[in-house]
């Protein structure tokens, strides 16, 4: 049996005002990327990115969930997915989700390799935050906004922590704890080296 294990340190951040903002900067004439709202609670769509985005972050959690799970998931008011496309191909997605405190989580958030380290990072999390910001507007039955949080730890993209620190996010909670490593298939053996060298 493999017992290997890895040091993994997480930062938790937060930001308690939509004031703490701070949006992307303009890059000027670019790739042409839409946010849209993945209205209709879709399982296949959600597991698609979590395995495209995370395979290579380690992403684990919820590889084993169920079809049946997935759906009570996605079902629970105030649950939303955004996504980037670029050119009408997905380039990344956020994931939001409310907690009855009035605080919003942003869950999960990443880009597909290919997109990565060409700014659209920092303005997916711009719109992120801003629609967790205005996340009661579209559910009624939810609190206002109070303060919308994330973690990040090690294993997640290099530029992770800039992006988030960047748009005015601040650490709450640091804590490092070891891991078992436990490798991640991603949506098919070898997809992120073949894009990287493509």
């Amino acid at each position: 049996m493999d017992n290997r294990t890895i040091s993994v340190t997480t930062w938790s951040l937060h930001m308690t005002s939509p004031d703490d903002l701070v949006p992307a900067a303009d890059p000027g004439p670019g790739p042409d990327v839409r946010f849209i709202r993945s209205e209709l609670p879709s399982p296949e769509f959600s597991r698609f990115f979590y395995t495209a985005v995370g395979g290579d972050c380690s992403w684990t959690d919820r590889l084993v969930w169920s079809y049946a799970q997935w759906q009570e998931y996605l079902d629970r008011p105030g649950v939303e997915t955004w996504v980037a496309y670029e050119r009408g191909t997905p380039a990344g997605y956020v994931e939001l989700v409310p907690g009855a405190d009035g605080s919003v989580e942003i869950a999960y958030f990443g880009l597909l390799p290919r997109s990565r380290g060409r700014g659209i990072g920092g303005h997916l999390l711009t719109h992120a935050v801003r629609r967790a910001w205005d996340l009661a507007e579209r559910w009624p039955e939810l609190p206002p906004t109070k303060r919308v949080w994330l973690h990040t730890c090690t294993k997640d993209g290099e530029h992770a922590m800039a992006n988030y620190a960047g748009r005015g996010f601040t650490v709450f909670e640091t804590k490092t704890e070891d891991e078992p490593d436990v490798p991640t298939p991603g949506p098919w053996p070898g997809a992120h080296g073949a894009v990287a060298s493509a």
